[in-house]
């Protein structure tokens, strides 16, 4: 299934900067960083569980933001770069 992940992660005080990177380092393991704060990519059912129980460990419930929009193997999308800078993505069956 195709993945897509954002974040928002509260970042007012110097410990939000180190819970920030570790949410970054746990979804680079799962998927492809694509903007700041966008990630996507392809998983199975049981490695999304496990991005999501381990980004569940780190996060604030309560400040940060995390949303993951997934699409099943049928659905059909299409993705589309407005701009020159390079695909990040280009890599990606």
């Amino acid at each position: 299934m195709k993945v897509i992940l954002v974040y928002d992660i509260a970042t007012e005080e110097p410990k939000d900067q180190q819970r920030l990177n570790k949410v970054r380092k746990i979804v680079r393991r799962y998927i492809t960083h694509v903007q700041k704060s966008v990630f996507e990519g392809e998983l199975t059912k049981s490695k999304l569980e496990r991005m999501k129980s381990e980004i569940l460990r780190v996060v604030d419930r309560e400040k940060d933001s995390v949303i993951i929009y997934v699409l099943e193997d049928s659905a059909k999308y299409e993705r589309q770069l407005l701009t020159d800078v390079p695909d990040l993505t280009d890599n990606i069956l």
